[in-house]
Protein backbone atom coordinates (compact mmCIF):
# COMPACT_ATOMS: atom_id res chain seq x y z
CA UNK A 1 0.00 0.00 0.00
CA UNK A 2 2.46 2.77 0.92
CA UNK A 3 4.82 1.89 -2.61
CA UNK A 4 1.11 2.42 -4.11
CA UNK A 5 0.85 5.49 -2.59
CA UNK A 6 4.54 6.65 -3.54
CA UNK A 7 4.11 6.05 -6.85
CA UNK A 8 0.61 7.82 -7.11
CA UNK A 9 2.40 10.40 -5.72
CA UNK A 10 5.26 10.96 -8.03
CA UNK A 11 2.43 10.23 -11.09
CA UNK A 12 0.90 13.11 -9.99
CA UNK A 13 1.49 16.92 -11.46
CA UNK A 14 3.14 19.47 -10.42
CA UNK A 15 0.98 21.71 -7.60
CA UNK A 16 0.32 25.13 -9.25
CA UNK A 17 0.13 28.00 -7.46
CA UNK A 18 -3.43 28.13 -7.37
CA UNK A 19 -3.41 24.10 -6.86
CA UNK A 20 -1.20 25.33 -3.87
CA UNK A 21 -4.13 27.72 -2.57
CA UNK A 22 -6.51 24.51 -2.01
CA UNK A 23 -3.68 22.69 -0.55
CA UNK A 24 -3.09 24.97 1.91
CA UNK A 25 -7.12 26.19 2.50
CA UNK A 26 -7.97 22.06 3.28
CA UNK A 27 -4.60 21.75 5.99
CA UNK A 28 -5.93 25.63 7.90
CA UNK A 29 -9.12 24.08 7.93
CA UNK A 30 -7.83 20.73 9.56
CA UNK A 31 -6.34 22.54 12.04
CA UNK A 32 -9.79 23.96 12.94
CA UNK A 33 -11.90 20.83 12.38
CA UNK A 34 -9.64 18.58 13.81
CA UNK A 35 -9.96 20.37 17.70
CA UNK A 36 -13.22 21.01 17.31
CA UNK A 37 -14.49 17.25 15.98
CA UNK A 38 -11.67 15.02 16.97
CA UNK A 39 -10.11 12.51 14.23
CA UNK A 40 -12.94 9.86 14.11
CA UNK A 41 -15.78 11.92 13.99
CA UNK A 42 -14.18 14.34 11.29
CA UNK A 43 -15.08 13.53 7.48
CA UNK A 44 -13.59 13.87 4.32
CA UNK A 45 -16.56 16.12 3.21
CA UNK A 46 -15.88 17.81 6.68
CA UNK A 47 -12.81 19.51 5.34
CA UNK A 48 -13.64 19.62 2.01
CA UNK A 49 -16.55 22.26 2.97
CA UNK A 50 -14.39 24.04 5.57
CA UNK A 51 -12.05 24.49 2.86
CA UNK A 52 -14.11 25.67 -0.03
CA UNK A 53 -12.71 22.72 -2.04
CA UNK A 54 -14.16 20.08 -4.30
CA UNK A 55 -13.66 16.31 -3.21
CA UNK A 56 -11.77 16.38 -6.49
CA UNK A 57 -9.28 18.85 -5.35
CA UNK A 58 -8.61 16.84 -1.73
CA UNK A 59 -7.87 14.11 -3.46
CA UNK A 60 -5.51 15.75 -5.70
CA UNK A 61 -3.81 16.65 -2.80
CA UNK A 62 -4.03 13.96 -0.24
CA UNK A 63 -4.68 9.77 -0.67
CA UNK A 64 -6.88 9.35 2.57
CA UNK A 65 -7.83 11.73 5.65
CA UNK A 66 -5.24 9.94 7.82
CA UNK A 67 -2.84 11.69 5.12
CA UNK A 68 -4.38 14.89 5.28
CA UNK A 69 -4.28 14.89 9.17
CA UNK A 70 -0.47 13.98 8.66
CA UNK A 71 0.05 17.30 6.44
CA UNK A 72 -1.98 18.79 9.28
CA UNK A 73 0.54 18.37 12.01
CA UNK A 74 3.55 19.31 10.08
CA UNK A 75 1.71 22.47 8.81
CA UNK A 76 0.63 22.92 12.76
CA UNK A 77 4.78 22.22 13.00
CA UNK A 78 5.77 24.57 11.02
CA UNK A 79 2.59 27.50 12.06
CA UNK A 80 3.52 27.34 15.73
CA UNK A 81 6.93 27.07 14.93
CA UNK A 82 7.04 29.97 13.56
CA UNK A 83 5.17 31.64 16.05
CA UNK A 84 7.18 30.90 18.85
CA UNK A 85 10.41 31.80 17.28
CA UNK A 86 9.30 35.03 16.94
CA UNK A 87 7.73 35.75 20.38
CA UNK A 88 8.82 38.47 22.67
CA UNK A 89 9.97 36.46 25.36
CA UNK A 90 13.17 35.17 22.94
CA UNK A 91 14.21 38.97 23.18
CA UNK A 92 14.94 38.73 27.28
CA UNK A 93 18.46 37.90 28.25
CA UNK A 94 18.05 36.44 31.45
CA UNK A 95 17.29 32.36 31.03
CA UNK A 96 15.33 32.52 34.17
CA UNK A 97 13.09 35.47 32.83
CA UNK A 98 12.83 34.29 29.54
CA UNK A 99 11.02 30.74 30.95
CA UNK A 100 8.74 32.77 32.45
CA UNK A 101 7.81 34.86 29.81
CA UNK A 102 7.68 31.73 27.88
CA UNK A 103 4.92 30.94 29.89
CA UNK A 104 3.27 34.25 29.66
CA UNK A 105 3.16 33.78 26.47
CA UNK A 106 1.09 29.86 26.52
CA UNK A 107 -1.09 32.25 29.20
CA UNK A 108 -1.92 34.65 26.77
CA UNK A 109 -2.79 32.42 23.74
CA UNK A 110 -5.39 30.92 26.03
CA UNK A 111 -8.17 32.86 24.42
CA UNK A 112 -11.39 32.38 22.15
CA UNK A 113 -13.21 29.25 22.25
CA UNK A 114 -11.59 25.73 23.10
CA UNK A 115 -10.76 24.40 19.64
CA UNK A 116 -9.28 27.86 19.24
CA UNK A 117 -6.20 27.50 22.05
CA UNK A 118 -5.62 23.60 22.06
CA UNK A 119 -2.91 21.81 20.86
CA UNK A 120 -3.99 20.03 17.58
CA UNK A 121 -1.06 17.14 18.48
CA UNK A 122 -2.42 16.73 21.93
CA UNK A 123 -5.73 16.38 20.46
CA UNK A 124 -5.15 14.29 17.79
CA UNK A 125 -2.61 11.57 19.98
CA UNK A 126 -5.60 11.33 22.77
CA UNK A 127 -7.57 9.58 19.96
CA UNK A 128 -5.37 7.90 17.45
CA UNK A 129 -2.59 6.75 19.91
CA UNK A 130 -3.34 3.09 19.46
CA UNK A 131 -5.71 3.15 16.20
CA UNK A 132 -3.22 4.70 14.50
CA UNK A 133 1.05 4.77 15.16
CA UNK A 134 1.78 6.88 12.26
CA UNK A 135 -0.38 9.34 13.67
CA UNK A 136 1.28 8.89 16.95
CA UNK A 137 4.31 9.29 15.84
CA UNK A 138 3.89 12.26 14.20
CA UNK A 139 2.04 13.90 16.80
CA UNK A 140 4.71 12.77 19.41
CA UNK A 141 7.79 13.97 17.35
CA UNK A 142 6.18 17.61 17.45
CA UNK A 143 5.11 17.78 20.74
CA UNK A 144 9.18 17.10 22.04
CA UNK A 145 10.59 19.07 19.09
CA UNK A 146 8.65 21.74 21.06
CA UNK A 147 9.93 20.36 24.50
CA UNK A 148 13.58 20.69 22.76
CA UNK A 149 13.29 24.12 21.90
CA UNK A 150 12.50 24.88 25.76
CA UNK A 151 16.23 23.02 26.81
CA UNK A 152 19.02 25.44 26.39
CA UNK A 153 17.37 28.42 28.37
CA UNK A 154 15.99 25.66 30.98
CA UNK A 155 19.82 24.79 31.46
CA UNK A 156 21.24 28.01 30.92
CA UNK A 157 18.72 29.37 33.79
CA UNK A 158 19.29 26.06 35.97
CA UNK A 159 23.17 26.75 35.60
CA UNK A 160 22.27 30.11 36.63
CA UNK A 161 20.05 29.45 39.49
CA UNK A 162 20.10 25.83 40.52
CA UNK A 163 23.51 24.44 39.38
CA UNK A 164 23.00 21.75 42.51
CA UNK A 165 19.84 20.09 41.18
CA UNK A 166 19.32 17.03 40.83
CA UNK A 167 16.66 17.63 37.76
CA UNK A 168 17.74 17.69 34.10
CA UNK A 169 16.79 20.27 31.77
CA UNK A 170 15.21 18.09 29.21
CA UNK A 171 13.06 16.38 31.84
CA UNK A 172 11.52 20.35 33.07
CA UNK A 173 10.98 20.64 29.28
CA UNK A 174 8.43 17.86 29.11
CA UNK A 175 7.13 18.41 32.69
CA UNK A 176 5.98 22.01 31.01
CA UNK A 177 4.60 19.80 28.43
CA UNK A 178 2.84 17.60 30.32
CA UNK A 179 1.74 20.17 32.91
CA UNK A 180 0.23 22.65 29.41
CA UNK A 181 -1.32 19.24 27.61
CA UNK A 182 -3.27 18.53 30.82
CA UNK A 183 -4.34 21.67 31.26
CA UNK A 184 -5.99 21.65 27.75
CA UNK A 185 -7.82 18.51 28.77
CA UNK A 186 -9.17 19.75 31.43
CA UNK A 187 -10.28 23.13 30.02
CA UNK A 188 -12.06 20.76 27.59
CA UNK A 189 -13.45 18.01 30.62
CA UNK A 190 -14.81 21.36 32.49
CA UNK A 191 -15.96 23.52 29.37
CA UNK A 192 -13.96 26.17 31.04
CA UNK A 193 -10.74 27.60 29.61
CA UNK A 194 -9.86 29.14 33.45
CA UNK A 195 -8.78 25.39 34.01
CA UNK A 196 -5.96 25.58 31.70
CA UNK A 197 -4.67 29.21 32.74
CA UNK A 198 -4.81 28.04 36.25
CA UNK A 199 -2.79 25.22 35.73
CA UNK A 200 -0.16 27.20 33.63
CA UNK A 201 0.38 29.77 37.30
CA UNK A 202 0.76 26.86 39.23
CA UNK A 203 3.52 25.89 37.03
CA UNK A 204 4.99 29.59 36.33
CA UNK A 205 4.96 29.14 40.33
CA UNK A 206 6.72 26.05 40.18
CA UNK A 207 9.83 26.66 38.22
CA UNK A 208 10.03 30.47 39.72
CA UNK A 209 11.03 28.23 42.95
CA UNK A 210 12.88 25.58 41.23
CA UNK A 211 14.87 28.38 39.52
CA UNK A 212 14.62 30.80 43.03
CA UNK A 213 16.94 33.93 42.53
CA UNK A 214 17.31 34.12 46.32
CA UNK A 215 19.00 30.99 45.93
CA UNK A 216 21.47 32.41 43.52
CA UNK A 217 22.14 35.73 45.82
CA UNK A 218 22.89 32.96 48.41
CA UNK A 219 25.12 31.54 46.66
CA UNK A 220 27.37 34.22 46.46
Amino acid sequence: MAAQRAAAAEQRPAATPRGEGSRRRVLDAALTVFRTKGYTATTIDDLCAAASVTKGSFFHHFDSKEAAALAAIAHWNETTGELFANAPYRKIDDPRARLLAYLDFRAALVRGALPEFTCLLGTLVQETFASHPTLQAACGAGIAAHAQTLVPTIEAAKQRYAPQAGWSAESLAFHIQTVLQGGFVLAKAMNDPRMALDAIEHLKRHIAMLLSSRKRRKSR
